[in-house]
């Protein structure tokens, strides 16, 4: 990598990166597929006929108040005030029972931890429902107290307020700040908040591209990244 003024100093030889967020659904947790198709179901009942792979394809990183104001738009209808609350709450019920680590992540957040990095998660997702879902799959004993919630914050990715909250609460400048994300929507949270962003995706999947956006196929990719930036920083201090 070589320095260039439209890189955020995180991964720039003459930066320094400082602090990791990572996304939650589809970076840490399982649960894009099974948090999607309980959509399906909830938007079936209303009339809006998504079967359970397109509403994958289609929500997967949305927030549910997004999702409510598109359902209301094609249905030309209003859903119940109550309408997002009452999936958030299956959805907690669903991680519950349901919630998985992806491949990979417990060896992933120990070998960044490892670098003294420190990490945090800002997501979508409220903070009960991914208290729940860190807590069935292990992963609670890395995040535990570092996570955010755009849903709870009121504005929910693409918006950057969850990726500058979790900059501004560890004390950092948000262009030392990179993003472990898999979906368009949160990258272009993390763009917006000048941060750099790692896409985790199979590499035979169309991405976005910009400066400052990187891509890996497998988590077991991420730290040895992590660890090339900062050996070209070398030293760098603030």
């Amino acid at each position: 990598m070589r320095p260039a003024p439209t890189l955020p100093r995180a991964v720039r030889p003459d930066g320094r990166l400082r602090l990791v967020i990572f996304d939650c659904d589809g970076v840490l947790v399982d649960s894009e597929g099974p948090s999607c198709r309980v959509v399906a179901q909830e938007l079936r009942r209303i009339g809006l006929h998504y079967d359970d792979d397109a509403a994958v394809h289609r929500f997967a990183g949305r927030a549910l108040t997004l999702i409510k104001t598109e359902a209301e738009a094609e249905t030309g209808r209003a859903l119940p005030d109550d309408w997002v609350a009452m999936v958030q709450d299956r959805l907690v019920e669903l991680m519950r029972a349901e919630a998985r680590a992806i491949d990979g992540a417990h060896g992933m957040l120990t070998a960044v931890i490892g670098l003294d990095l420190p990490v945090r998660v800002g997501s979508n997702s409220s903070i009960a429902e991914m208290d729940v879902k860190f807590a069935r799959t292990g992963l609670d004993r890395f995040v535990a107290d570092r996570i955010h919630s755009a849903r709870d914050m009121g504005c929910p990715k693409p918006d950057p307020g969850v990726y500058l909250h979790a900059a501004e609460t560890e004390g950092v400048a948000p262009d030392e700040c990179l993003v472990l994300e898999d979906s368009d929507t949160g990258a272009l949270a993390a763009r917006a908040a000048g941060m750099a962003c790692v896409l985790l995706r199979p590499l035979h999947l169309p991405a976005p591209e910009w400066p400052g956006l990187y891509r890996i196929a497998h988590l077991s990719e991420f730290a040895p990244l992590l660890e090339a930036i900062l050996a070209e920083q070398g030293g760098n201090t603030p």
